[in-house]
């Protein structure tokens, strides 16, 4: 079942893409994750339709969002949600976050508790940020040595330089082969729709901007290693389920298990057998956590 995308245009200037579908009177608001889009929730948004009103977002800067002013931090991303539930009138829901999305979740569910019924986290990124290191004549990372702005960033070696050049040049074999070796490990999508995905993650327009903001997010209440804390992570009021794969191999377990220890009642779930896709890996098992999480 292909959606159709909608748009709305927010206080701020940018456009948000955003797919809807479902029924029910329980509202999920869905953040995807670096590299990806709202496209990217389509499996599971099919299988939960029955169950619960969803919308799924294009962060600004991904798939058919507009990318007028750089973001700087995953809050920019946030207080853009803020505006797309302001201006769809939605004032209760849960969210559910992917990776990056997870972060930005949690940046929300922070400043605004009172709108925040649920928070799900599927292989978020740490409360820390996800760090980057600065890398050694042969590439491998040298510990403690991060880096910290945008232009050392962009010239990574490794991580950023060689996926600019692949989006520069719409290099679909250069990103199949990295989820491959990252993401689709042990499954892939069926053909036609792994097609789909790599011509949606082609429309990023901000990578360097989300590694930044990713490397300076940090609602902990210690040093990451690059800035200090804010606390934020104590003002989610919201109940949290944590579910992390047992071999992601993008997002450490350790990050999923700080999440779990740091936020008060939240609940850690280990999906066995499951990379940093659940939507491809363990799709029911993912699907059946949530509908006990959200029916509970």
């Amino acid at each position: 079942m292909e959606m159709a995308v909608k748009s709305a245009v927010l206080q701020n200037g940018e456009t948000i893409a955003y797919r809807e579908t479902g029924s029910g009177s329980k509202v999920l608001v869905l953040v995807h994750g670096n590299m990806t889009s709202s496209k990217h929730w389509d499996v599971l948004m099919e299988e939960l339709q029955d169950s619960y009103k969803m919308y799924a977002i294009d962060m600004r800067g991904f798939g058919f969002s507009t990318y007028n002013q750089p973001v700087n931090s995953l809050k920019d991303f946030s207080e853009d949600i803020k505006l797309f539930v302001d201006q769809l009138g939605l004032t209760s829901f849960s969210m559910a976050g992917w990776s990056t999305g997870g972060g930005v979740t949690m940046q929300f569910a922070a400043d605004y508790p009172e709108y925040v019924e649920n928070v799900i986290l599927v292989e978020s990124v740490g409360i820390k940020g996800y760090p980057m290191y600065k890398k050694d004549a042969d590439g491998a990372p040298l510990a403690g040595q991060f880096l910290t702005t945008k232009e050392e960033i962009a010239c990574d070696p490794m991580q950023v330089a060689p996926v600019l050049q692949a989006l520069e040049n719409k290099d679909k074999e250069y990103y199949r082969t990295i989820w491959n070796l990252l993401i689709y490990t042990h499954r892939q999508p069926a053909p036609e729709k792994y097609e789909e995905y790599l011509d949606d993650m082609l429309t990023q327009r901000n990578l360097v901007d989300v590694d930044y903001s990713l490397v300076m997010f940090n609602i902990s209440d210690e040093f990451n290693g690059v800035v200090n804390g804010t606390g934020a992570v104590r003002r989610i009021q919201a109940p949290v389920l944590v579910l992390q794969g047992d071999r992601d191999y993008v997002v450490p377990r350790e990050m999923g298990e700080e999440i779990a220890k740091e936020i008060p009642g939240a609940k850690l779930v280990i999906l066995p057998d499951c990379g940093h896709s659940p939507f491809v890996d363990c799709l029911d098992e993912l699907a059946h956590h949530i509908r006990v999480f959200l029916d509970s």
